[in-house]
């Protein structure tokens, strides 16, 4: 089945917070980290309400390593799906409903990282996103309070339906993507076109809900390759 993380980076208002413990329990969410949040004070349990539990029972971590861990996907909000800087950190970004269509089916964690109130995430930080998410909204005043984008994507995502094609673990899917650096350097692949190149790739795999047997036998698809570029033996068959 699938479950999910709500991961929230670096909230900077503990209302904000109560709030979206506040919607989690509405939809049915349990799984709250908190990545170096603020002080959750008084704000927090008003907001909160009857839902303060889920504030109590959150995971306080200090870096998105390890807020992570464990996730089979990870999908990443962005306020700005068309700005690039030139590289492939946004693109395509889904819609929550798209998401959903895009989940459906599946088994594994998903960790849905909402960034911080006054600047989003960083370029770092969706680098190592499988998945982007931005809500349409109004080009006169696009910007988005923090619990008003999580109750949008957890309400599209209360009722998706699960199925039984379990998901890569992230962390094997790094191994894959460091796999892949290798063999481009390897191939001498040109420097000033690598990086654009390996987010690129990222972009790609991220969309192909890739299995654990999958990400293993690219792997061995890659050594393979290695082997033969060691060897020089090109033109031998097993």
């Amino acid at each position: 089945m699938l479950t999910f993380r709500i991961v929230l980076v670096e909230p900077i208002y503990s209302g904000n917070v109560g709030s979206v413990a506040r919607v989690m329990k509405n939809f049915g969410f349990e799984e709250l980290v908190l990545l170096n949040p603020c002080e959750l004070d008084r704000p927090a349990h008003l907001m909160a309400v009857h839902a303060y539990d889920i504030i109590e029972n959150a995971r306080i971590e200090f870096s998105l390593k390890d807020a992570l861990k464990g996730s089979n996907i990870i999908v990443g909000m962005t306020g700005l799906p068309g700005k690039t800087d030139n590289k492939h950190f946004r693109i395509p970004a889904y819609s929550p409903k798209q998401l959903k269509e895009k989940l459906a089916g599946n088994s594994g964690v998903v960790s849905l990282v909402f960034g911080r109130e006054d600047a989003g995430l960083r370029n770092e930080e969706l680098e190592i996103c499988d998945l982007i998410v931005n809500i349409p909204t109004s080009p006169i005043y696009p910007s988005m309070n923090l619990s008003h984008a999580v109750a949008i994507v957890l309400y599209e995502l209360s009722d998706v339906e699960s199925g039984v094609r379990y998901l890569a673990q992230h962390s094997d899917i790094e191994l894959l993507y460091g796999h892949i650096d290798e063999v481009l350097d390897d191939i001498e692949y040109k420097e000033h076109k690598e990086d654009k190149t390996k987010l690129m790739l990222r972009r790609i795999l991220g969309r192909c809900d890739l299995t654990g047997r999958e990400v293993q036998t690219m792997r061995g698809i890659l050594r393979r390759i290695q082997w033969k570029l060691k060897t020089g033996e090109y033109g031998k068959s097993d």
